[in-house]
């Protein structure tokens, strides 16, 4: 782990380190690590897109182009509609936890309500189109 003093969170260059270092740790998770590890070769052109995502997220830009209801969607089919609650659980539990390691204030705290509320209507909507009847 790198040791920094935790700081606001004020930058892209904030978002950049934050999202290259949860990622790390996603990486190397026993249950989170083997879904992005088989799916990312390339994981500098992933992480630009993330940041993208959360610049426009917490920071209210316009950088990202995207859709991440499809790509989660795309990725619950890729693994026959095995994304669970507890993956959200543990996406969400190491974002907040690097969050808290490097970063605090307004939009540290909003990062991470944006992530719960994120993680909440993805797999609802997942949940709701594998339970569809």
């Amino acid at each position: 782990m790198i040791f920094m003093p935790v700081k606001p969170l004020e930058t892209r260059a904030d978002l950049a380190f934050l999202v290259k270092t949860f990622y790390a740790r996603a990486r190397a998770h026993d249950v989170l690590g083997p879904i992005f590890n088989e799916r990312i070769e390339d994981w500098e052109p992933h992480l630009q897109k993330i940041t993208d995502f959360w610049e426009t997220t917490v920071f209210l830009g316009k950088s990202y182009q995207g859709n991440p209801m499809k790509k989660h969607l795309d990725l619950d089919h890729d693994l026959a509609h095995g994304l669970q609650q507890a993956h959200f659980g543990h996406w969400l539990e190491l974002w907040f936890d690097t969050i808290d390691t490097y970063f605090e204030g307004e939009q540290a705290n909003l990062a991470k309500e944006r992530a719960r509320n994120m993680a909440h209507i993805i797999f609802m909507r997942i949940f709701e189109r594998n339970n569809k009847k």
